[in-house]
């Protein structure tokens, strides 16, 4: 929906709102022309029904306002001497319609003073649990958001079964697309495995401000721009278009910023022509070839002695091993190894051509050896030609096109290359773009396979790691990575736990909270 489509929309509903309450308007002392100014409406309303104003505020927060509105039509009801179990589901099942009745035919009376206590024990436990929802909702959309490591593309630095929170806040957090959903679930209802929600209708892009921008090797959690899958993990051939917030978070390493140009040299990562070095802590891996001096080589013993999570080696004839996913460190211990005669990594040679961003015959690139190519920046203008288009055609047609609700068509007529009908020889960028690797280089789906990540798909900044489980594990306290629990994810040296720290926390905040009801 358009910015005009909203706003027709929030007109409608004023409309609706006034004619079903200006006579409860009336009734509680008001005038009845109060009902009919947005937001304002809303304030007086909230006095009506004594409530606090800033509950206001909640009513323009996706998914948060579709709980928000049956709870203020119920008490809306209430205060009008509504309170039956009846009058309650009327009330929710006829999506707040049950206003007109009580406002045009209904013989009541506004109570001024009514008791804000729920009358039972169920009704209490519903309050606790809507408003608990509200305020996880908030916090999971705009602060911090669970995230769990499901690939090995960061493997060392972030490991599978890392339980992160991850920063909303760091990069600016954006207004959720959808509006209608279920609340703190990603693209599908858990157990029922069905979708969490509507297409229709859509909020325009929005971010706010972040106090970070993205650096140069900060790891980020985005969504997955070419994601056409129903949920994370799917098998199946079907494709689904998906709106951005709803499609599948992937986490990676930010190597290109806006206006880079990026290129790799025999899997060296080069920015501007000059090799970016990786961060303290990032472990970056490759695959290896291996040759051995016998047959007599101790593959368990491997397992045991060099920390090789993946545990992925790939018979490549007599006496020849592919590791896959090897740390530096661990191929300098592997090659002083007495049985090994030799190890080198398996780089793709210049020149042959594999799958990779973008598709087209005119380039020999692949994982290894790729580039250079520039990250698009916002307002810089770049030439399109048959050359360049291959680049930036995503772009156009769906990043600053489809998604964000605007008609863009490339099309072809002769040798002229045409907008929406109109020839054009350049195109300035309306965000900025990004270009994301795993550390894990030969066992990482990234940006050399699908292309730029949008600014708009940025979800945040991974700042703690809470659980690791290790599905290796021989029981539930075996699994558990207790050094990785409470660590930052960021920062220099070896990451520390501060489990302790948080352990004698927990259990002050539990002293303090008891010596306090001992005492009142």
């Amino acid at each position: 929906m358009t910015i005009l489509q909203w706003f027709i929309f929030f007109l409608f509903i004023q409309v609706i709102h006034f004619l079903g309450t200006w006579k409860l308007y009336v009734k509680a002392g008001r005038q009845a022309w109060e009902a009919a100014i947005p937001v304002y409406n809303a304030v007086v309303l909230m006095k009506i029904i004594n409530r606090p104003v800033w509950w206001v505020i909640l009513l323009f927060i996706p998914i948060v306002n579709l709980i928000m509105f049956p709870v203020i039509w119920v008490e809306l009801a209430r205060s009008f001497g509504k309170n039956s179990t009846i009058d309650t589901w009327l009330t929710i099942l006829t999506l707040g319609l049950y206003l007109y009745y009580i406002n045009y035919a209904a013989d009541v009376e506004y109570i001024e003073d009514r008791s804000l206590k729920p009358r039972t024990a169920a009704g209490e436990w519903i309050s606790a649990i809507l408003f608990a929802v509200v305020a996880a909702t908030i916090v999971h959309n705009y602060f911090i958001q669970p995230f769990t490591i499901p690939t090995s593309s960061l493997e060392k630095t972030l490991l599978v079964g890392d339980f992160l929170f991850v920063s909303k806040m760091h990069y600016g957090a954006r207004t959720p697309e959808t509006t209608v959903g279920f609340p703190m679930v990603h693209d599908t209802i858990p157990v029922l495995g069905v979708k969490s929600y509507s297409e229709k209708p859509k909020l325009p892009y929005f971010r706010f401000p972040g106090f970070q921008k993205i650096k140069h090797n900060d790891i980020v959690v985005f969504n997955w721009p070419v994601d056409t899958v129903p949920y994370f993990g799917y098998k199946g051939n079907k494709s689904f278009d998906k709106p951005v917030d709803k499609k599948s978070n992937y986490v990676k390493r930010a190597v290109g910023l806006p206006g880079d140009s990026l290129s790799i040299v025999n899997g060296d990562l080069m920015i501007d022509g000059e090799i970016l070095p990786f961060p303290e802590r990032a472990k970056p891996q490759m695959s290896y070839l291996v040759k051995t001096k016998g047959d007599n080589f101790n593959m368990r013993y491997l397992y045991e002695h060099y920390d090789y999570t993946e545990r992925a080696i790939y018979p490549q004839g007599k006496n020849t091993y592919l590791f896959v996913a090897l740390t530096e460190e661990n191929a300098r211990k592997l090659e002083n190894n007495p049985n090994v005669a030799s190890i080198k990594k398996a780089i793709t040679p210049k020149g042959e051509k594999s799958d990779v961003f973008p598709t087209s015959n005119a380039l020999n690139w692949n994982g290894d050896n790729y580039g250079p190519i520039y990250i698009p920046e916002k307002g810089k203008t770049v030439e399109i030609n048959k050359q360049s288009l291959p680049f930036y055609k995503r772009i156009i047609e769906v990043y600053e096109g489809e998604e964000m609700g605007i008609e863009q068509k490339i099309s072809f007529k002769e040798d002229e290359i045409l907008l929406n009908g109109n020839p054009i020889d350049s195109y300035t960028f309306k965000q900025d773009y990004y270009y994301m690797l795993g550390d894990n280089r030969h066992n990482s789906e990234d940006s050399r396979h699908w292309g730029y990540v949008p600014e708009s798909h940025i979800v945040g900044k991974p700042v703690f790691v809470w659980m690791s489980l290790d599905k290796h594990g021989k029981n539930f306290f075996d699994k558990i990575r207790w050094d990785r629990m409470f660590t930052s994810v960021n920062g220099k040296g070896e990451p520390t736990s501060y489990l302790p720290h948080f352990l004698i926390g927990f259990v002050i905040v539990i002293g303090i909270s008891i010596f306090r009801k001992r005492k009142k």
